[in-house]
């Protein structure tokens, strides 16, 4: 569990196909809980009792199945009321609001800011905890290590403006919570297009893979050295892109080298 200021973080491991995390985020004082894409919603009910909490709202980060197919469930279980963002309420249903930017949740004591985070979907949410140990609860934005695909009601151009206006700009002490354990696969990624990025090589080389639970809870300043989808000035990552993409510009702006990566990660 992690502890900042009044907020409280339980990491729940899914072990399912998908290998979802799910979040618990509740009020210290109050013992009020968001639950964040509780796909796997016994889980977090039994997490949520274990602890003392009491699961009043649910937070789905965008409009997947794999996200949202605990909502009925869990407010069955609990009377939690569904937030999630307004252009995606309408496909999810049930939803009780509609999040924008600058939006803020309140658990209890505990506040979270939305960020409008459109590239996975067009109607992604994240959501920043501020403070001495800021938390981002960034669904399937931005993975440990990695990007979200845009496959599924995506564009990799507004991922990539996602990336380098709101990411990036945020303290490098945010804790990045994403939707899926993906980590060791990803630092893979980054290794194939920088086999000289000796961060990634040590933090892949410290996993224990029988052990998904256990993988790292990040920071952005650690993803700005492990994560290649922020890594688009390091020479060797344009290098070896350009064996891929011939045509590329001996400088080629930050936009294309995304875009080059996004492009190679989905066929990867």
């Amino acid at each position: 569990m992690e502890h900042a200021e009044d907020m409280l973080i339980e990491r729940i491991w899914s072990a399912n196909a998908y290998r979802n995390f799910h979040y618990l985020i509740a009020c210290a004082e109050t013992g009020e809980a968001l639950a964040v894409d509780p796909l796997q919603w016994r889980m977090c009910l039994a997490a949520a009792r274990r602890r003392g909490w009491t699961i009043t709202h649910i937070l789905n980060t965008h409009e997947h199945g794999d996200h949202v197919g605990g909502n009925a469930g869990l407010v069955g279980a609990t009377g939690a009321r569904v937030l999630a963002h307004a252009a995606a309420a309408g496909r999810i249903g049930g939803v009780d609001r509609g999040l924008c930017e600058g939006d803020v949740i309140r658990i209890g004591r505990v506040e979270l800011e939305c960020l409008d985070t459109p590239g996975h979907t067009m109607a992604h949410i994240c959501a920043l905890a501020h403070g001495a140990q800021p938390a981002l609860f960034c669904g399937d934005t931005l993975f440990n290590a990695g990007a979200g695909n845009c496959r599924n009601g995506g564009q990799p151009e507004q991922l990539y403006r996602t990336f380098a206006t709101r990411l990036a700009k945020l303290p490098d002490e945010t804790r990045v919570f994403p939707g899926h354990e993906y980590l060791a696969r990803n630092l893979q990624f980054t290794l194939d297009r920088e086999p000289d990025n000796a961060a990634a090589r040590d933090l892949l080389g410290s996993l224990r893979e029988d052990d998904p639970a256990a993988a790292a809870v990040t920071t952005l300043g650690e993803e700005k050295r492990i994560n290649t989808f922020f890594r688009l000035a390091s020479p060797t990552v344009i290098a070896r892109l350009r064996e891929a993409f011939p045509g590329l510009r001996q400088r080629p702006d930050a936009r294309t080298v995304f875009l080059g990566l996004r492009e190679l990660r989905d066929r990867w």
